[in-house]
């Protein structure tokens, strides 16, 4: 038995006729009619009615022909993979990501899967989340990482995970009051200039309106002096001693132009940034569904 014997076999099952599957693989009647012979003294059944019109099956014929597609299918994807570790998945895969994500674990993410897929180029892109949001909405991007400013879970077109949960810290400068304590509280910031950190590039969004309940929920109204989506700029003004601000942990390790910036964990279980992943579920970009597969099995 051989796979070529299983392809003629399923092709006289499909047509009906000897003379229409020849003709659809390309060989002649006697060839085909020969090999489907060959196939039946192998399993020891016949396979076919020669004697209906159209040819049919018989009851060990209707068997096989089940077993013969699933093992052909399972072929296709095998050489499939083997082609693609031997000449490597190709094309490119259109990334965007939250500003400041890029001081995360995300470049890590990046080059594991460039060094199992060398040949897709991983376009990167640095927005704010409105921009992220409408960009895989209208296929600019193939897949985002983001903190939700739209209510991005609301659109039906756009299949998504939780990534993850980034610890919030609160960023002074290193003379402040509160900066040798071990852990702050929101409640304990009610007297603070706020720097605020804004996932959005309006400062008055969905992603917005939820921070800024916690601070109500802590019982106050937050002195905000300033709202950005530039979290480089906020950590220079909190290293100038203008104000504080609440970030993100990937911004911790930064250390250029922020020396004199001190970085206290935020107490409380919803000070979390919840990092999304996501995509078009009707995107069909080989390296996007390569990607999101290598994520969820790391």
């Amino acid at each position: 038995m051989n796979l070529n014997q299983l392809r003629y076999f399923v092709s006289v099952a499909e047509n009906g006729s000897f003379t229409k599957a020849a003709a659809s693989q390309y060989i002649s009647q006697t060839a085909i009619t020969q090999q489907i012979h060959a196939l039946e003294e192998n399993v020891g059944a016949k396979l076919f009615d020669r004697n209906s019109r159209p040819v049919s099956l018989t009851p060990a014929g209707k068997v096989f022909l089940k077993e013969a597609r699933e093992i052909l299918g399972r072929m296709d994807v095998a050489l499939a993979r083997i082609r693609e570790a031997s000449v490597g998945l190709e094309g490119e895969l259109r990334l965007g990501y939250t500003k400041g994500y890029e001081h995360s674990d995300l470049p890590k993410h990046l080059r594991g899967f460039h060094q199992e897929y060398p040949n897709v180029l991983i376009s990167c892109y640095r927005c704010d989340t409105d921009m992220l949001a409408s960009g895989v909405l209208h296929g600019e991007y193939d897949v985002i990482f983001t903190w939700d400013s739209t209510n991005i879970r609301q659109e039906e077109a756009i299949e998504l995970r939780v990534f993850e949960h980034v610890p919030l810290y609160v960023a002074l400068y290193a003379d402040h009051p509160l900066a040798r304590r071990k852990k702050l509280t929101r409640r304990e910031l009610k007297q603070e200039n706020i720097l605020y950190m804004s996932p959005s590039g309006t400062g008055n969004s969905f992603g917005d309106a939820f921070y800024i309940s916690l601070y109500q929920r802590a019982g106050y109204q937050p002195n905000i002096i300033l709202r950005s989506n530039d979290m480089e700029s906020i950590l220079m003004m909190v290293a100038a001693e203008e104000g504080i601000s609440i970030v993100p942990g990937y911004s911790h390790p930064w250390d250029i132009g922020t020396e004199n910036v001190v970085f206290l964990p935020l107490s409380g279980e919803e000070e979390t940034e919840e990092i999304l992943i996501a995509w078009r579920g009707d995107n069909d970009n080989p390296a996007l569904q390569r990607f999101i597969q290598k994520l969820s099995n790391e």
